[in-house]
């Protein structure tokens, strides 16, 4: 299980990306509409002032059970290993049971 400074961190960034996401978003259309190359490093410039932790990118997917941040499965939301053990107790309907 992830220590929970690390999955605290992580919801932390959350919070700052949806917090920043209209300035990140809008200052983006801005650069792509500006044609003269001082206007664009304004802009950019006011990008840059954003914390860094509120970019998209930092975000990383967690296994919401124990925190781990490797091997998620998108679709369920669980590493490999938790979905291996909730599949073999049937706690998953439609999954298929698998050795391996």
């Amino acid at each position: 299980m992830a220590s929970k400074s690390l999955i605290q961190r992580e919801k932390k960034r959350q919070k700052l990306e949806k917090k920043y996401h209209l300035i990140r978003r809008s200052s983006k259309k801005e650069i792509k509409k500006v044609s003269d190359l001082s206007d664009q490093l304004k802009i950019h410039g006011k990008l840059q002032s954003l914390p860094r932790n509120s970019a998209p990118t930092r975000l990383h997917r967690r296994c919401f059970m124990t925190g781990r941040s490797r091997a998620n499965y998108r679709d369920f939301e669980l590493s490999g290993y938790i979905l291996r053990e909730m599949v073999h107790a049937c706690l998953l309907p439609g999954a298929t049971r698998s050795s391996w």
